[in-house]
């Protein structure tokens, strides 16, 4: 068995860290934005150093690629994101690719034989924070294999006109041919060059470090429902009107999202469910709300769980005091599990390093979920501490990264003797 380099990766933690500094202790690093080149140009320079081939393809999604001894064999991919949500932590997305960086230095620095071509990548716009939709760049290059219902989000020509949250006159497009990145569509990630896809990935929730576990064996990516919830009331004046003659849209949302709570409670105990979206009109504090609108977002492995969500939804009354509700589906997808000889890999990989480790599953969704409709993928988590992520105290210890660099490498390994 190998292990990575704890010195090395401290190192990189404490580089790509400075990389879009937002100076609480976390980053805002937006897909290609010049914080995000910087951090490119990092993984260029390390990945060089160490002798790695680079290449791009359309979507600026980038490749460091080992030579393996039988190099006509089809690759072996790790990859993951360096892009950030606002005001994130210094793991999400990029300890996968300093994962993947660390497979390839212990490799090179071992001189540890392999047949396989060995490829550390970097997916562009995972987040989707600057450029929706999220996980943009993987639902482009796995298009041709994702469901019907998910691939419409996807189109190639649709992502290029994607505009900024900030300025909807700058276009991902722009950004992509400006970024220094924008290659060869032949260069694309596809399943006749690569023969499994493995991502690192910190766990983003409290699940491992409550059981005192080192690593997360990766099993699926919850199967999930979004709906936008409505309620229709009638405005008017906050001062003059009697509260017995009142048709409160808010007060009347605030009524199904309770009932919501009460019977989705009833069911799994696995089921999470989220309501973090919300709009009230006219938003204005003289005047009586008409009309609600709030998401819920619910996540499960098995569909059954899901369906049962799907008919407390659908049973919401028609008429909540005195207001109408209505619902209609945002989107949803299927669980996605992931392959079970990878799996086993890096079942049997953690098991042999020694590290405490649980089967888990993920409820973020991830670019190796849309991977796995392509080409056999797998996942492997390391803890968050106190679950935080998307956040800028989100962390996990330099020795839990490198332990899970250690997981990838072995994996990997396995992987390129088969």
């Amino acid at each position: 068995m190998y292990e990575c380099s704890l010195e090395r990766m401290t190192d990189k933690i404490k580089t790509m860290s400075q990389f879009g500094d937002a100076g609480h202790g976390g980053i805002t690093r937006y897909s290609l934005s010049p914080e995000a080149l910087q951090a490119r140009g990092e993984f260029v320079r390390r990945m060089e150093a160490i002798g790695a081939t680079i290449k791009f393809d359309d979507m600026a999604n980038l490749y460091a690629t080992l030579p393996g001894s039988e190099p006509d064999l089809p690759g072996i991919v790790m990859a993951s994101h360096c892009d950030s949500v606002k005001n994130g932590g210094n793991y999400d997305g990029i300890l996968g690719v300093m994962g993947a960086m660390e497979v390839l230095e212990t490799v090179a620095d071992q001189n540890i034989p392999h047949k396989h071509n060995l490829t550390a990548m970097i997916w562009t716009n995972e987040e989707g924070s600057l450029y929706p939709p999220a996980m943009m760049s993987s639902g482009v290059i796995c298009y041709d294999y994702l469901p019907e219902d998910i691939r419409v989000n996807f189109k190639h020509e649709d992502m290029l006109k994607s505009t900024s949250v900030l300025d909807a006159t700058k276009t991902f497009g722009a950004a992509l041919d400006a970024s220094g990145y924008k290659g060869d569509k032949a260069n694309r990630l596809n399943n006749k060059d690569y023969k499994a896809m493995f991502e690192l990935h910190i766990e983003q929730g409290p699940i491992l470090e409550a059981a005192g576990n080192d690593i997360g064996v990766v099993t699926c990516v919850l199967g999930m429902v979004n709906y936008t919830i409505k309620v229709y009331g009638q405005s008017d004046h906050a001062g003059t009107t009697p509260m017995k003659y009142r048709q409160d849209a808010l007060y009347g949302a605030s009524k199904v999202l309770q009932y919501l709570h009460d019977e989705l409670d009833k069911l799994d105990p696995e089921l999470v469910y989220t309501t973090g979206e919300i709009f009230c009109h006219p938003n204005v504090h003289t005047v009586i709300p008409d009309y609600v609108e709030f998401s819920l977002d619910a996540r499960h492995e098995k569909p059954e769980v899901i369906e049962q969500v799907v008919k407390v939804i659908e049973n919401i009354p028609k008429e909540v005091v005195k207001c109408k509700t209505d619902y209609e589906i945002a989107w949803t997808r299927d669980t996605v599990y992931y392959d079970k000889e990878l799996v086993s890999y890096v079942q049997e990989s953690v098991d042999e390093l020694g590290y405490s480790n649980q089967k888990i599953n993920s409820g973020a969704g991830h670019d190796a979920q849309f991977a796995a409709y392509m080409l056999p993928t797998t996942m492997v988590f390391v803890p968050s501490k106190d679950g935080h992520s998307h956040c800028e105290p989100e962390y996990t210890s330099p020795e839990q990264c490198t332990q899970g660099a250690s997981v990838l490498l072995n994996a990997v390994l396995k992987c390129d003797a088969k």
